[in-house]
């Protein structure tokens, strides 16, 4: 499989990859945060989508050493780092968010928690990756979300300097992100912006 967007990708990844946890950590905030609020029970299945170096995936397997674990990018170079992470803790393919089949990918129609992390603002069509993502989550599974917010409460020069900088690598926060959830099927719902509005979180049970 491959796109004009996984070319792209594999180029800005093919060397960032190899210090891209240990620059990510200062700015990347509330990935800890997400895994934390996770409630896996054992033997439950757990998707990332754009999976990245698999350090999450790693993170919460070792709070939930009993999960089932799966992962996919669309960047062949970062799923080399994560293979390297995870070994055979978890399946890892390379695919689309936006357009994927479980069932040849993984072996199973559905998965009980999916997890997109800091991954929204990379993904072009963002809102297709987010119904792509409904449509493989279990009923009563639970979607979750950490990505870069509005940065409301951040001043203006400090919100315009990110943003720039975050388009430099292809990185455009989705200030509609929040309300694109509130649209989609759920059962309940919970989002809080993070440390003044850098960062957003959200928490989705889709209903049963």
């Amino acid at each position: 499989m491959t796109s004009d967007h996984g070319r792209l990708m594999d180029d800005v990844y093919r060397v960032q990859r190899r210090f891209y946890d240990i620059t990510r950590k200062h700015y990347l905030l509330g990935r800890d945060h997400l895994i934390t609020q996770m409630d896996v029970r054992p033997g439950q299945s757990v998707l990332e989508i754009a999976c990245g170096t698999g350090r999450n995936l790693a993170l919460i397997r070792a709070r939930h050493p009993q999960a089932r674990l799966h992962g996919l990018d669309i960047s062949e170079q970062m799923l080399i780092s994560a293979r390297r992470t995870l070994g055979l803790r978890a399946t890892l393919v390379r695919a689309d968010a936006c357009r994927f089949d479980p069932e040849t990918l993984f072996g199973r129609r559905h998965f009980d928690h999916i997890v997109f992390s800091y991954s929204l603002s990379m993904i072009p069509d963002w809102q297709g990756a987010l119904d792509e993502a409904m449509r493989h989550l279990a009923p009563g599974g639970t979607l979750h979300v950490v990505d870069f917010g509005d940065q409301h409460r951040l001043p203006r020069w400090v919100r315009a300097g990110l943003r720039a900088w975050l388009a430099r690598f292809h990185v455009t926060p989705r200030d509609a992100l929040p309300g694109a959830l509130r649209n989609l099927p759920h059962l309940a719902l919970h989002q809080a912006p993070l440390y003044r509005g850098y960062a957003q979180y959200a928490r989705l049970t889709r209903r049963p």
